[in-house]
C-alpha cells in the first residue's frame, strides 16, 4: 500500500514537473535571440534528435524501428505528424518572441475543445450534452475575442488546430512518446540541417556568431523538448489519466500568468471576457469528465459486488483438473484488471493523447 502511495506521489510530481516546464518555456525562447524563429525551430529539430537518440541508446529501445520501417502507413502518418508539429512549434516560438504569450496560452486552453470538435467531425463521435455546451461556449469565446481584437486570434487557432490534428494523427500511429519524438525528429532532421547549412553559407547563421553561451542555449533546445516529455511519460504510468487531464491546464495557466505579469501584455476588457468564457467551457468539460469517471467507477464496483454475491449464492462447485486450473488463474486476471483500473486505465498511446501532451 505504501509503495502505491509513493508511486502515485512520484507520478504527481513528474506530471507537475512536465506541465510546469511546458508552462515556463516562454522564458527560454527569448534567450536564444537574435536567432530567428525558423532557425530556432531548425535547431530544436536537430538537437532533439541528438538528445532522444542518446536516450534511446541508453535505454536500448530500438525494436520499434524495424516495425515502423515495415509499415508504410505508419511512416506516412509519422511524416504528417512531423509536419503538423513543425507548424505548431514554429508558430509558438514566433509568438513568444513577438509578444504574444497570452494569445499562445489561449491556443492551449482551447485545444481540448478543438480536439472534441475534431472527434465529432472526423471520428463521428457522439458528445454528451455537457460537452456540446462546452464547445458552444468555447466557440462564443473565440467570436468575442475576434470582434474585440478586430481580427481572428490566428495564433491561438493555429496552435489549437495544429496540435489537435497532431494528436489525431499520433493516435493512429500508437507508439510511445520518446520513440514517436525520435521518429518525427528523424523526419525533420535533414530539412532542418539543410536550412542551417544554407543560413551558414549566407553568413546569417546565429549559431556560433554570438559566443559559446548562445550556441549552448541553441543546443539546449533539444533538452527543452525532450526532458518534459520524459517526465510526462513517467507520470502517465503512475497516475490516472483523469489526473493528467486536469494537470494539463497548468501549462497554459503558467503561460497566461507569464504573459500578463512578466511580459506585461495588454489585457483589455474584451480579452478578459473571451478568456473567462474559455475558462467556463473548460470548467464544464472538467466537471463532466470527472462525473463520468465517477459513474464508471461506481458501475464497475456495483457489477463486481453483484458478481461476488452471485458466486456466494451458487455455493462451492467441485471442479475437475481443467476447471480448477481456470479457477486458480482467476485471481491473476482479476489482479491485472485491478491494476489497470488503479492506474487509471492508461491506454498504450497515452503519450500521444492530445488532451494530455502539449507540443510546446
Amino acid at each position: 500500500m505504501e509503495t502505491k502511495k509513493n508511486e502515485a506521489r512520484a507520478g504527481l510530481l513528474y506530471g507537475i514537473g512536465a506541465y510546469g516546464m511546458w508552462g515556463l518555456v516562454p522564458l527560454f525562447w527569448p534567450l536564444v535571440k537574435p536567432a530567428g524563429a525558423v532557425e530556432i525551430l531548425a535547431h530544436r529539430m536537430v538537437w532533439s534528435l541528438a538528445f532522444v537518440g542518446l536516450a534511446l541508446l541508453a535505454l536500448r529501445r530500438w525494436d520499434w524501428i524495424r516495425e515502423l520501417v515495415r509499415s508504410p502507413r505508419k511512416l506516412g502518418l509519422i511524416t504528417v505528424a512531423a509536419t503538423v508539429i513543425s507548424v505548431n512549434w514554429g508558430v509558438y516560438i514566433w509568438a513568444v518572441n513577438n509578444g504574444r504569450v497570452v494569445e499562445s496560452s489561449l491556443g492551449y486552453f482551447i485545444n481540448p475543445l478543438v480536439t472534441i470538435a475534431l472527434g465529432v467531425l472526423v471520428l463521428k463521435e457522439r458528445l454528451r450534452p455537457a460537452q456540446w455546451a462546452a464547445v458552444g461556449v468555447g466557440f462564443t469565446a473565440v467570436v468575442v475575442l475576434a470582434v474585440g481584437a478586430g481580427r481572428p486570434p490566428w495564433v491561438s487557432l493555429t496552435l489549437a488546430f495544429s496540435f489537435a490534428l497532431y494528436g489525431l494523427v499520433k493516435k493512429q500511429v500508437n507508439i510511445g512518446g520518446l520513440e514517436s519524438l525520435a521518429a518525427e525528429t528523424a523526419v525533420q532532421f535533414l530539412p532542418a540541417l539543410a536550412y542551417l547549412l544554407w543560413l551558414g553559407s549566407q553568413g546569417s547563421l546565429a549559431f556560433g556568431a554570438h559566443g559559446a553561451g548562445h550556441a549552448a542555449l541553441l543546443a539546449a533546445t533539444g533538452l527543452v523538448t525532450a526532458v518534459p516529455l520524459i517526465c510526462f511519460g513517467a507520470a502517465a504510468i503512475r497516475v490516472p489519466l483523469s489526473t493528467l487531464g486536469l494537470l494539463q491546464y497548468l501549462a497554459p495557466v503558467f503561460q497566461f500568468l507569464l504573459g500578463v505579469v512578466y511580459f506585461h501584455e495588454a489585457m483589455p476588457a474584451e480579452r478578459w471576457a473571451g478568456f473567462s468564457l474559455v475558462w467556463l467551457a473548460l470548467t464544464i468539460l472538467s466537471w463532466d469528465a470527472l462525473r463520468t469517471a465517477r459513474r464508471s467507477r461506481a458501475a464497475m464496483e456495483s457489477a463486481k459486488a453483484e458478481a461476488e454475491a452471485a458466486a456466494v449464492e451458487a455455493g462451492p462447485v467441485e471442479a475437475g483438473p481443467v476447471e480448477a486450473a481456470a479457477v486458480g488463474a482467476g485471481p491473476v486476471g482479476a489482479s491485472a484488471g485491478g491494476a489497470g483500473v488503479g492506474a487509471g486505465v492508461i491506454p498504450p498511446d497515452v503519450l500521444s493523447t492530445p488532451s494530455a501532451q502539449p507540443g510546446r
